[in-house]
């Protein structure tokens, strides 16, 4: 037996428990197995040393400027506003290598219970998936990048995104002609018309140049989009193969943007020098870029003073889709001319619509078998 030193005696029990204890181990097994794992983490180049790093200085100072390159501008400002608004405020105080899955389920019921930025209410189960998606990949490339050992999103409850799409609102026939007639004086009516005959995404129709249009032969290329990103207009491509879209315009429309043609050119020489030539068909009085967001209210402003049924500037896409479906038109080409990835999509948002269709269907068949009676 050891002695102490001080009085000749066995080691005081306070001096035993203070060797037992030394290093945060309460034996000498504990502490080799200790070792062994740190060991085995380098072998394996698994080994995180430890930091001290918040959640907002990674998503904000290490991750997003870390994905800027080969992400999409509109990709990128999407993640960026979900890290902004729904993450970094309650959740970026807490060290990124603290943080486990029951925070983050935590989080997620906050967002669903009392989430919106502006106005009172929680986040829709969709918009919460988001918000864990955009965790999960960050999380998952802290891992990749030698900052966690394991993504604790992995392990979390996230609500499940719902599959099925609501029915939005849109125009009758009537009404869609009604609000046509209503603009008609105006100088966007162009715009207004090219909208609600093709189908064109806002973006779309805003990012149309001179070149993408073939007046002669009646089609308009959609090669480009205008979008708005952190305040900034940037042109961007289509996401999909499809999207990239060649179209046929009725022939009123074609002679729409002849007189487009002809009118931007009357303004061009009345501005003289003071002219933007941005290219586009759509523009200001001075020949700039719309912005997407104005237009939007604008169009709001329009509805309101027809008044007719509110719907969004994007309604005019889904009125669009929808009367085509409801007049009998091939699914496959509505599809194709709306820029969808499948036809199978196109059939799932306008699902509402086919018992319609199928119903006049029945009852076309009924009056042609009748009729060879």
């Amino acid at each position: 037996m050891e002695v102490c030193p001080a009085c000749g005696g066995g080691l005081h029990g306070t001096e035993e428990r203070r060797r037992e204890t030394k290093g945060g181990f309460a034996s000498r097994k504990d502490c080799q197995a200790a070792l062994t794992a740190k060991l085995t983490t380098l072998a394996e180049q698994t080994y995180v040393l430890p930091s001290r790093l918040s959640l907002r200085e990674f998503l904000l100072k290490v991750w997003l400027p870390g994905i800027e390159s080969g992400l999409r501008q509109t990709t990128l400002g999407g993640y960026r506003m979900l890290v902004e608004s729904h993450l970094v405020p309650q959740l970026g105080a807490v060290q990124l290598q603290s943080l486990n899955a029951a925070q983050i389920n935590a989080h997620y019921a906050r967002l669903l219970a009392d989430g919106k930025v502006h106005g009172l209410g929680g986040l829709s189960p969709n918009t919460v998936h988001h918000v864990h998606v955009t965790l999960h990949r960050a999380l998952r490339d802290a891992v990749k990048w030698g900052y966690l050992q394991t993504n604790a999103a992995s392990f979390a409850d996230p609500p499940r995104a719902s599959a099925q799409h609501r029915e939005l609102p849109v125009w009758s026939e009537e009404q869609l002609h009604a609000f046509l007639d209503s603009v008609a004086q105006q100088r966007l009516y162009p715009l207004w018309r090219f909208l609600a005959m093709t189908g064109c995404r806002r973006g779309e129709a805003l990012g149309l140049t001179w070149r993408d249009l073939d007046i002669e032969n009646g089609r308009v290329a959609i090669v480009r989009a205008l979008v708005p990103v952190a305040g900034k207009l940037i042109e961007t491509e289509p996401k999909t193969k499809r999207g990239r879209r060649l179209i046929a315009l009725d022939a009123q429309t074609v002679a729409v943007l002849r007189q487009q043609a002809a009118s931007q050119l009357t303004e061009q020489k009345a501005l003289s020098d003071a002219w933007i030539d941005s290219g586009r068909v759509f523009t200001q009085a001075d020949g700039a870029q719309l912005h997407p967001e104005r237009i939007s209210a604008l169009f709001a402003r329009l509805v309101r003073a027809a008044a007719l049924p509110h719907i969004s500037l994007h309604g005019l896409r889904h009125t669009y889709a929808s009367l085509a479906l409801a007049k009998g038109i091939n699914p496959a080409i509505v599809s194709r001319r709306l820029g969808h990835a499948s036809v199978a999509f196109t059939l799932d948002i306008y699902s509402h619509v086919l018992p319609q269709v199928d119903a006049e269907a029945a009852e076309l068949i009924a009056m042609f078998s009748d009729s060879q009676r």
